[in-house]
């Protein structure tokens, strides 16, 4: 039995240290990130070869998983790889964690890789990104285990698939298998322009509704097209049993039949806020699985997010520094 299933796209995470002639070079704006193809990926990678690269597996929900994984959850996760680099360095990385990946189901060539996220570190500190979502913009229901997710727990889909025709119709394939299994359904909205720009197809991956859904305030408000919380909230739950919105440095906002808390944080200084909302996520999932009430679930995660965001990448260093997090230390 698996106690978190989750759908989402594969991206690998590579940095590297460039000067700002190569980005004048290559007609990259300073700080912005950029979505290519994979045939401009191999260009630049090529012309980087000779650089230390420093590469680390990625993508919004399998954060989320690997984090629910490290945090003593068994889990399994549905995304598309590619025989490349990236493809065998992202599966490496989640099986070592004990994640139950989709194996490599693709040949590699210069027009079809592996998604990757080509972060370009200037010497004044900033990032500028390129990615390629690569194989990982292909899901189809043929990659999905069907056995795994009828005996889970809860699904977990990433909003971001909302962006794919191919992938947001293998997120409904999951939704209606897991309805008919009776599994939870939980998903992210994951970033205020899916909100935007494909809320259709969001509505539709939400079927009748989800057990669990997680935004951040942007999104919420988005939603709803309102300045007011209040107002968003009362909208999202015509879509939701469990809300959580997460508010930065002053927590989160947990709604569900029994009342509505604002859980507070501990005040840290964020040094990099990239997959707060990931592992917020996992470790929530996490806590509620295991039995703890949406207000606990939501301190816990809260205390995950505040660790994460002291330190540069969307993950904690090992899986030991996940585990420390039961501990409170």
């Amino acid at each position: 039995m698996v106690d978190l299933y989750g759908i989402g796209n594969a991206v690998v995470d590579a940095d590297v240290e460039v000067s700002m002639a190569f980005l004048s070079d290559e007609d990259l704006a300073v700080g912005h990130m950029t979505l290519i193809d994979s045939p401009r990926m191999a260009d630049l990678v090529a012309k980087l070869e000779h650089l230390p690269m420093r590469r680390a597996s990625g993508g919004s929900a399998a954060n989320t998983i690997f984090a629910a994984q490290a945090l003593g959850l068994s889990t399994t996760y549905t995304c598309k790889l590619a025989d490349d680099v990236n493809g065998k360095y992202f599966l490496a990385d989640m099986q070592a964690a004990g994640v139950d990946n989709s194996e490599i189901s693709e040949a590699a060539t210069d027009q079809r890789r592996s998604g990757q996220c080509l972060v370009m570190i200037t010497p004044d500190g900033q990032r500028t990104m390129c990615t390629d979502l690569g194989v990982s913009n292909e899901m189809t229901p043929s990659l999905v285990n069907t056995s795994a997710l009828a005996s889970a727990q809860c699904l977990y889909i990433e909003g971001y698939l909302s962006s794919s025709e191919h992938n947001s119709q293998t997120a409904i394939y999951c939704h209606e298998l897991a309805r008919a299994s009776n599994t939870q359904i939980a998903l992210t909205l994951s970033d205020v322009s899916m909100v935007t720009f494909c809320r259709e197809t969001l509505e539709t991956m939400m079927g009748e509704g989800v057990d669990t859904l997680f935004c951040n305030a942007e999104e919420a408000l988005a939603w709803a097209s309102t300045d007011s919380l209040g107002v968003a909230i009362k909208e999202l739950q015509d879509i939701t049993k469990e809300l959580y919105i997460t508010l930065g440095a002053n927590g989160a906002q947990v709604v569900n039949a029994e009342g509505s808390w604002q859980v507070g944080t501990e005040k840290v200084r964020p040094i990099d806020t990239n997959g707060a909302g990931d592992i917020f996520a996992g470790a929530c999932l996490a806590a509620r699985l295991r039995g703890a009430s949406a207000a606990e679930a939501a301190k816990f995660a809260n205390n995950a997010a505040a660790k994460v965001i002291t330190q540069f990448g969307a993950r904690l260093p090992s899986i030991a520094d996940y585990q420390k997090l039961q501990s409170g230390s």
